[in-house]
């Protein structure tokens, strides 16, 4: 599943669609007018966690990639067919596969909880953690109205970098380590950013998949924690159990 960083960069790449019209629409997503996109312009292109928005004057189209998902610009895959593929006034092609489409109204959106965005607040996210005392660590970092954009490779890293194990609760971290939590699901999701632009992020990858922890040598352990059963990497020895 893409995570924050990712859309990120799509935006990026897709930013010079923006003012521009779509000429033509195609692709078999039910849940949208596909036709009635064509001659509309593009006002903007934003992602906010793992979605990524085309705003139009009508409605915003919202892209979630799920597990499997994947886009193209300026050539297609031969398949599968594209869930949506928008052409543009200037030649150029936006095509999405294998993933979720749908209309959103933008104000359903809390910019603040974006680890990508210039807008994220980690006041509000310690207060939103603190109102669940009961909550892993684990799960904590993968609520995406906490941490928009992290997942479980953000997850696994942040919490060895802060020597957490993930299995701790909320309620039972000292307040330095909470800050660390908060600030380190940023601080690494722009790491991430670098090297995937780079091609070099699973060179940096410290825990995510790995089979010995590089601080302790000793083997991680792996398994499917909390209520997310998502798959887990810790080290017993070097990342600290608070319950």
């Amino acid at each position: 599943m893409p995570e924050g960083p990712s859309l990120y960069i799509l935006r990026e790449e897709a930013a010079r669609f923006e003012g521009q019209t779509i000429v033509r629409a195609s692709g078999n997503a039910r849940a949208i007018d596909i036709p009635a996109l064509e001659g509309m312009p593009v006002l903007a292109l934003r992602s906010w966690g793992k979605h990524f928005l085309i705003q139009t004057p009508l409605y915003t189209i919202r892209i979630h990639f799920l597990l499997f998902g994947s886009y193209r610009i300026d050539e297609r895959k031969e398949k599968p067919p594209p869930r949506l593929a928008l052409e543009f006034d200037d030649g150029g092609e936006l095509n999405f596969y294998a993933c979720q489409i749908k209309y959103v109204d933008l104000d359903e959106y809390d910019w603040a909880a974006d680890v990508m965005s210039e807008a994220w607040d980690p006041k509000a996210a310690r207060k939103k953690l603190r109102a669940q005392p009961d909550l892993a660590a684990c799960d904590a970092l993968l609520d995406q109205a906490i941490f928009s954009g992290v997942g479980n490779i953000i997850k696994n890293e942040v919490l060895f970098r802060i020597r957490l194990h993930p299995l701790s609760t909320i309620g039972a971290l000292p307040a330095p380590k909470l800050r660390a939590l908060v600030e380190q699901a940023r601080t690494y999701s722009f790491d991430f950013l670098e090297w995937k632009k780079q091609y070099v992020l699973k060179k940096h990858w410290l825990a995510h998949k790995q089979s010995i922890c590089p601080r302790c040598h000793i083997p991680f352990q792996k398994g499917l924690l909390g209520r997310t059963r998502r798959r887990s990497f810790w080290c017993e020895n070097c990342q600290k159990l608070y319950t």
